[in-house]
């Protein structure tokens, strides 16, 4: 699967343009603040319906406009070309494939496969565990589009039970109504991410031996809140029992998934806690390569990879690693500066130059 092409209308600080793609590689170089990210977001949010960076949709409309737009079309086979285009205006969002527009959010997810790795997914490790759960998330709901509408009608819950605990008067027979509807989306979750782990484990333990040179054992264990072990429900049904009286002191559900996170370890060392900056980079280059590996077995298609200004981030020794690992992968690159060195071993691709919402290609091929 490549992005063949792209159109972008009042997206960010992109007024009108048209770029065509090299199906290997296409790197943006330019000064910050320039629009590099931009273009790779303007890509992403094909594939999610929403961008990959913190804040609202309408922040993606260009100042003083009233919509933005952002169309791909994409390659899965040489007969075989999908058309995804994501309307957002102030209020609304619109997303048609192939000219059809979908009902559902879900229904976009499978269409064009992503992993984006970034600066900030390099905090996926030390940072909190918001930053875990959305590794869990965003992956799932590619690989089971299923998990993305679960996922949406457990946060619903969530939201609905709160504003009951918040109430002075909290009837507990109508709070066990919302407790049979938490439990029954939070344990479909709970399985979903239990058995995610367990593959990405297996295939990032593979990948961080490689990169350490046989040096290190990664293991990443799921740590649900809830017990998943027996009978999840009846498990979850006891642990809101045991928090009842603290969730209506404090008006907050606080029992569920959205409480999980992960324990990362190497050599024995919990290193969200305790790993140097190298191990912990070392071990988020692990899960991002691990989810590509999976996206491939689950899906049978490779994942397109954005590499947002991160390479900067990665030792030589790593960035090799990452490079010699993706020649099956369409990769798209942001970055202040490229050295010869990383060109001459990256596939030929393309090079745009990006300067003030102007993208210019100037180099076919890399």
């Amino acid at each position: 699967m490549y992005i063949k092409e792209i159109e972008l209308k009042n997206f960010r600080n992109y007024e009108d343009i048209k770029l065509d793609f090299h199906e290997k590689i296409n790197i943006f170089v330019g000064n910050n603040a320039q629009g590099k990210t931009n273009l790779i977001e303007g890509v992403y949010v094909t594939s999610f319906g929403r961008s990959f960076r913190s804040g609202k949709d309408n922040q993606m409309i260009k100042f003083g406009e009233e919509f933005c737009k952002s169309k791909v079309y994409a390659v899965r086979d040489e007969d075989e070309t999908s058309v995804v285009e994501v309307l957002i205006g102030e209020s609304e969002k619109g997303v048609k494939v192939n000219g059809v527009k979908i009902k559902k959010m879900q229904e976009l997810l499978e269409n064009i496969l992503i992993v984006v790795f970034s600066p900030d997914d390099l905090k996926i490790v030390k940072g909190d565990p918001e930053k875990r759960r959305r590794f869990m998330d965003r992956e799932l709901s590619q690989i089971r589009p299923s998990y993305y509408s679960e996922l949406s009608s457990y946060r619903k819950i969530i939201s609905q039970r709160n504003a009951l605990l918040k109430e002075k008067d909290v009837k507990e027979d109508v709070l066990e109504v919302w407790d049979e509807k938490l439990i029954d989306y939070g344990v479909k979750i709970i399985d979903k991410r239990k058995d995610f782990i367990e593959k990405i484990n297996r295939i990032s333990k593979e990948i961080h031996s490689d990169i350490t040179n046989r040096k290190e054992d990664l293991k990443i264990i799921y740590d649900s809140y809830v017990e998943f072990e027996g009978n999840v429900a009846e498990n979850f049904k006891l642990k809101l029992e045991k928090n009842r009286k603290k969730e209506m002191f404090r008006g907050s559900t606080e029992t569920g998934p959205h409480r999980d996170d992960l324990k990362i370890i190497s050599n024995g060392i919990d290193i969200v806690k305790y790993g140097s900056q190298g191990q912990q980079r070392t071990a988020a280059l692990s899960l991002k390569l691990a989810e590509l590996k999976l996206i491939k077995e689950e899906k049978d298609e490779e994942a397109i990879l954005l590499l947002d200004d991160v390479l900067s981030e990665l030792d030589k020794e790593r960035q090799n690693y990452l490079i010699n690992s993706l020649e099956n992968n369409q990769i798209f690159i942001t970055t202040t500066d490229i050295s010869d060195d990383l060109k001459e071993k990256l596939p030929k691709g393309y090079t745009f130059t990006v300067k003030n919402g102007i993208a210019e290609r100037i180099s076919f091929p890399l």
